[in-house]
């Protein structure tokens, strides 16, 4: 079981016998095949211990690239103790402060929160990684590609039960992967939003890194800006460019920016299908609404307005 296994590595950690209590804390975060838990005794203040399976490839990453993106100098959780053997880690807490935490306070209040995470994506497209290290594999045209497959069957077909073949067919998609995976050199986090980024001491911290891939900047960037979780105004997402554009001494192209942030709504959309349909977690049911919406705005006047139209008005149909 993930919370046995959790458990004798903390006590191994600890040096502690079965006598001393331990109590494992579940945590609603994390990706397919992770248990996350908050380890608390009384020897020591209150740490992470992650379980993963082998249900997906990237889990097995997080421990190498929370080392090697701590020693690039980023802002990541501390790897107190792996035991790779038995696919545990302890990790740091870093407390319960998550940017979507923070949505309902005033929008100047947590402008400097998102200074700090933009920070982090700059760092990171300069981060090296030594030749030998294992990455994902990067955002390439059939990655890209993944994602609109994932779109079209979880969220297209199964959450709103409509016909995918014709969205499938149409070459606007293939030459929107085909045209964002031809650049692929810089790191990217792949996940880039709210309840990946969290706060300690005034500072942004990532977590769920474990896709870490080469791609394209832009796309965290339209994760960030356009993340449906926090929903941004039109004038709250200028001002989240003006910041990144004192940031970075630029400012990402329009078309460009928008195309990344069109690819990246439809494989939240198709998350949100897959985790009501599949997982029967509600909580997600209204961000489809959200991503839908955002998704309308970024494709207006484009190639994808009209073959998406259909979608985006069944979507509209069913949260109303």
């Amino acid at each position: 079981m993930p919370t046995e296994a959790i458990l004798s590595t903390a006590r191994q950690f600890l040096g502690v016998d079965p006598t001393v209590p331990i109590t494992l804390e579940p945590i609603k975060r994390g990706a397919s095949g992770r248990t996350i838990v908050r380890v608390k005794t009384p020897s020591r203040p209150p740490f992470i211990g992650i379980h993963w399976t082998e249900e997906r490839e990237d889990n097995a990453q997080f421990v190498p690239v929370a080392q090697f993106l701590k020693q690039a100098k980023l802002r990541v959780p501390e790897i107190i103790h792996d035991r790779a053997r038995y696919r545990v880690a302890l990790v740091e807490d870093l407390g319960d402060v998550d940017l979507l935490s923070l949505k309902d306070r005033p929008f100047a209040e947590r402008l400097p929160f998102y200074r700090s995470a933009m920070e982090q994506v700059d760092k990171l497209f300069y981060a090296k990684p030594p030749k030998e290290f294992h990455l994902m594999p990067p955002f390439d045209a059939a990655l890209y590609r993944w994602e609109q497959e994932y779109f079209f069957e979880y969220l297209v077909e199964d959450y709103l039960g409509m016909d995918a073949g014709p969205l499938r067919k149409n070459p606007v998609f293939a030459d929107l992967a085909e045209r964002l995976g031809k650049v692929a050199r810089h790191l990217v986090h792949r996940d880039f939003q709210s309840q990946n980024l969290m706060i300690k001491d005034g500072q942004v911290y990532l977590i769920d890194f474990q896709g870490l891939r080469r791609g394209r900047q832009e796309y965290d960037l339209a994760s960030l800006i356009f993340d449906p979780y926090l929903d941004h105004t039109a004038e709250e997402r200028e001002q989240l460019l003006v910041l990144w554009e004192d940031l970075a001494d630029e400012r990402p192209l329009e078309t460009l920016f928008h195309e990344c942030a069109a690819q990246r709504l439809m494989q939240a959309l198709g998350a949100f299908g897959n985790i009501v349909r599949n997982r029967g977690d509600e909580w997600y049911r209204p961000h489809i609404g959200t991503a839908g919406r955002l998704l309308g705005e970024v494709t207006a006047g484009t190639e994808l307005e009209d073959p998406l139209a259909p979608v985006l008005a069944r979507i509209r149909k069913s949260q109303a």
